[in-house]
This record gives structure tokens, sequence and C-alpha cells, in this order.
């Protein structure tokens, strides 16, 4: 074992025992945390393969949060769609990570939390399911998960990989505690040559690297449930023609920017609707405070069902898990925040695929690709400030059929650039030297 992972597990084994008790108290009385505590530690049900093991591969998928489930569920489809012997057990980091992953596939697959990358909580994981396969979503370097794996001869993949201009800087601090790991991993499945120029750059041997897109062009769109559009529009008290401002993922001091885009909006446009949309739910009382401040009349989306009451404000501060993706249906034109602030902006390719024009800050080094596709297709357009956002969102929301053909370019580039998820999915079915060849044309 190499000195930097002797001190990082050395680091994890002192922290262990001062951390572990506080969170397991913390955690012990909501059940959904304690399972989710036992399952991080490593425990879980009693060896689920034990007594009748699948004759096929099991792969192991590590999806951080909703983002990356999204990715690895077009990978499992892609997958899926070529063999049928296959089994999955995916992980998430994340509550809403989880959630998401459960309401996606159900039973279907074996969904749980990841091991916390402790020696021990790791091999028991490996034990207890068994993977011939670990495939890291994006860019998840865990030391003793990669150094385990590849000692029980479990090969390694990332696929859908990035490493933002942003992120880099932090890894290159700790190059020397993973450039050893980066060699254990089998192959490298990246979105672009940036993102595989700078895994090497860490140390990935270059040979095992490879370009495939971006995994989240083929993510599952909102399915088209009228039904569902036809509730929530009249929840929100809209319709057809009223000027909707959807503002998703609201982070940091962007609250105060969205506050100030809005106060200029609805001067422009009286009947304007705004849906504000923070990055975590628990951050919604922030904005709140920052519309009461400001006087303007706001509602909890959780407000609007009780007592079968509808909108009866101009803005509705989206207090729910799962629903962004539905209000984007409806939107007018789209802002997707964390890119007004320097934290890398968020997912637009949502967004687009629901065909709506899409603005964005100029810090969006975590999507650069997909900001720089729209903007590239006239899908998206990039605001340097608030007043760039508001100037840019007024114009649309004034001139509908503009706004309504950049939101179709918006999708068209998409649509246009899907494949990813297969050839990504190709790499797996290789490493696993399986007996077909996956579909590569486009669409």
């Amino acid at each position: 074992m190499k000195i930097f992972q002797f001190a990082y597990n050395l680091a994890s084994f002192c922290l262990a025992p001062a951390v572990l008790p506080v969170l397991w108290y913390h955690e012990r009385r909501d059940p959904e945390r304690r399972t989710a505590m036992l399952q991080r530690l490593g425990y879980d049900d009693p060896n689920p393969l034990a007594s009748n093991r699948p004759a096929g591969p099991v792969i192991w998928i590590h999806a951080v949060s909703v983002g990356e489930v999204k990715a690895a569920e077009a990978v499992i489809h892609a997958l899926n769609d070529a063999s049928s012997d296959l089994s999955f057990v995916l992980t998430t980091t994340t509550m809403t990570g989880q959630r998401h992953a459960r309401n996606r596939f159900g039973s279907a697959l074996r969904i749980r939390y990841a091991p916390l990358d402790l020696w021990w909580t790791t091999d028991r994981f490996l034990t207890l399911h068994r993977p011939d396969v670990l495939v890291c979503m994006e860019t998840e370097i865990w030391p003793n998960w990669i150094t385990l794996a590849h000692r029980k001869g479990i090969k390694i993949l990332f696929l859908n990989g990035r490493i933002s201009s942003r992120s880099i800087r932090s890894y290159k601090r700790i190059r020397p505690l993973i450039a050893p790991i980066l060699q254990k991993v089998d192959a490298f499945s990246m979105i672009s040559e940036s993102d595989a120029r700078r895994i090497v750059h860490l140390g990935a041997p270059a040979n095992r690297v490879r370009i495939n897109g971006n995994a989240k062009m083929d993510a599952p769109g909102v399915d088209d449930d009228t039904a569902t559009l036809k509730k929530l529009k009249a929840l929100y008290a809209i319709d057809d023609k009223t000027p909707v401002f959807v503002a998703g993922s609201i982070r940091g001091v962007e609250v105060e920017i969205l506050m100030d885009v809005y106060d200029r909006l609805a001067c422009r446009i009286p009947e304007l609707v705004f849906i504000v949309a923070p990055r975590h739910i628990q951050n919604a009382p922030r904005i709140a405070a920052c519309a009461r401040s400001r006087a303007v009349r706001w509602q909890y989306r959780t407000d609007l069902e009780k007592n079968q009451a509808k909108r009866a404000a101009p803005v509705v501060i989206l207090d729910t898990i799962g629903e962004l993706r539905h209000v984007y249906r409806f939107a007018s034109v789209v802002f997707c925040g964390g890119s007004l602030v320097p934290l890398g902006g968020q997912n637009v390719l949502e967004p687009a695929m629901c065909g709506k024009p899409v603005l964005f800050g100029p810090f969006m080094e975590d999507f650069q690709d997909a900001s720089a596709l729209l903007e590239a297709s006239g899908g998206g357009v990039c605001v340097q400030n608030g007043q760039a956002l508001a100037e840019r969102a007024g114009d649309l929301l004034a001139h509908a059929d503009n706004a309504r053909r950049m939101g179709r370019r918006a999708k068209q580039a998409v649509l246009a650039n899907r494949g990813a998820a297969r050839r990504h999915a190709k790499v797996v079915a290789d490493m696993l030297n399986l007996p077909y060849r996956l579909d590569l044309s486009p669409g």
C-alpha cells in the first residue's frame, strides 16, 4: 500500500470512532436515515446472492445523486436492451438520489446507499454483493473501493467521466494519493476531450482512456403524462398563455439576485408567475425570508394542496423533491442556477429536453460541454449577471414565439447528440467479454 493511502486510511481509522457514534445518535430515530447509516457501514439484509446467485455478471453502479442516477439509468437500459443476463446493484450517496432511484427502478434493481470508504465497510459490501464490475459514474475516486475491488479481481470502470477546470485544482492537491489509485482502474469512458486530458494529467494511463460523450443526453425525459401536467397547471393556476419564469437549482447569493430579477420582470410583466427552486430543499426558508423582506407575495409549493387551495401569489417556492422536472414542462423561460456564482452550474439538459429556452450564468464548469452545445444551437444563452438575466428573460417572456423557437432548438440539439449511453455501455460489455454487440447508431 502506498504511503499516501496508508495515511488516508490511518486518518479514517482515527476519525471513525469519534464521528460514527455521533452520526448514529443523530440518525437512529429516523427509520430511513437509520437504514441508510447501516448500509453505509456495509450492513444489509442477509446476502441476497448467497442461495440464488444470478447466472450472469453482477454490476455495481455508483451514482452520487439524481443527475448521476439519470445517466446511470440510460446506461442500464442500453445494457438491458442487449442482454437479459445482467444484474445490477445501484448505490447512491444522497437521499434524493436514493428516492429517485427507487422511484425509477422499484424492485427491479438492488438499490442501496454506498458504503463509506473505509476498509472494513467496503470489504463487507463487496463480500455481500459480489460484483463482477464496479462502475463509478462521472468521477468518483474512492481509494478503498478501488483498491479492494482491484484486489478481489473486480473490473473497475469510470463511465460518463468528467473533471471540470474547477475541480481539477482540488484533485491536483492530492495527486500523490489518487495517481496510484487511477492505475488500478481498467477503463475511463470520459465525456469530452478536455475531461480525458485532465484524467490523464491526474495519473490515468492514457491507453485506457476513451471519449464517448455525455450519457445525460440519453437520460429519460419527463413522461408525457398529460394528466399530471393538467393537474399541476390547475394547481399553479396557469394556462398556456401565462408567462412562467422558472429558476431551478438556485444556490447561495443567487437567492437575492433572482429576487432582484423578479422585481424587474414583475414591473414589466405584471401577470408573471415566478417559480423558484433551491438546489437543496432545506434552503427554501431562506428564499421565503428574502421574499418577505421585499414585501413580495409568495407561497410554498406544499401549501398549494392544503385545503384544496390553488396558487394565490405570484411567487411559488418549490419545497418538494422531484417536481422540478415536471414544472419545466410548463415554463416559458428557464434559468439554471449555481451558475451566477462560482459553483459549477447545474444540468441544463433537462429543461432543454422539455423544449424550453435555457438561460445560465458564466460559471458552468461542471456542465461546460452541455452549455456550449445549447449556446451553439441557439437554444441556450449565457448571461453574465442579474441585470443581463432580467433583460434576456424579459425579452423572451414578452415575445413568446421567440421563446418557443429557442426552446425547439434546445431540444433538437440534445436529440441530435444522443447515443453516448450506448457507447458507455459498450465499454462495460467489452470489459465483460459479453457475446453481443450494441447498436451504436445515432439516436
